[in-house]
């Protein structure tokens, strides 16, 4: 239960920062009728201090989306939210009456999860009849796994996009734990799956490596010598 001061302190953030964010938001993504004008404004959005800019480079966030948007996702599965900017993104590209959820460890080691009080903003991201669920909790844990099954129900996954613990444990676990909720033909995705600084991509690479050996995979990698980023797909 919130604290007089507390409830005092979420009314006033709420009045001051979220409602203009949600309102400025929405009135330019009216204008953003393709994908290619979704990624420049989600990657350009900075109100009020607040940037939803996802770390990912344009070409191959273009290209996933693309990708994406053929499957007609119901349901989409995010692991890491960090500022929100790909969940947006996806919001784009999934049906209109789809679910989307997203799972990030508020101060955990890779991207440390959204502020609480962003949460609101990040679920006013919805299209038409789409709903957001924010689960603030560690991936791993068997708890979140079950939250996630409680949310989907009966119906299975379409699309998962693993970006958020980048060790190689991490990945390979995420992986486990939630690809089974993948329908047949759905795609899982991985990010960051080129060698680049060890803090940034830690085991992805590896593990990309070792498991595109063993399922139908493809590679979206702007360039080849780049310094990590790059979005593995694999077909379920």
């Amino acid at each position: 239960m919130k604290s007089g001061f507390q409830f005092l302190l979420w009314k006033t953030m709420n009045q001051a920062l979220i409602l203009p964010l949600m309102r400025k938001l929405q009135r330019l993504a009216r204008d953003a009728d393709t994908i290619e004008q979704a990624v420049d404004l989600a990657l350009s959005f900075k109100y009020l201090g607040v940037s939803i800019a996802p770390l990912q480079i344009r070409e191959e966030i273009t290209m996933l989306l693309r990708i994406v948007k053929e499957l007609k996702p119901r349901v989409v599965l995010e692991i890491g939210t960090a500022k929100g900017g790909t969940l947006f993104l996806f919001t784009r590209v999934a049906s209109s009456d789809g679910t989307l959820i997203s799972i990030d460890l508020p101060g955990g080691p890779f991207g440390g999860g959204h502020p609480a009080w962003m949460a609101r903003f990040i679920r006013s991201f919805e299209k038409s009849e789409q709903s957001i669920h924010l689960v603030r909790a560690d991936s791993h844990a068997l708890n979140t796994l079950l939250q996630v099954e409680q949310i989907i129900g009966r119906t299975k996954v379409d699309f998962l996009f693993i970006d958020g613990d980048h060790s190689f444990e991490g990945v390979k676990k995420d992986f486990e734990m939630y690809s089974p909720l993948v329908r047949p033909g759905g795609v899982v995705a991985f990010h960051d799956i080129c060698l680049g600084p060890p803090e940034n991509v830690g085991g992805v690479p590896v593990f990309w490596r070792d498991v595109s050996k063993e399922h139908k995979c493809m590679s979206i990698v702007k360039d080849n010598s780049q310094d990590g980023y790059g979005i593995g797909l694999l077909h379920v």
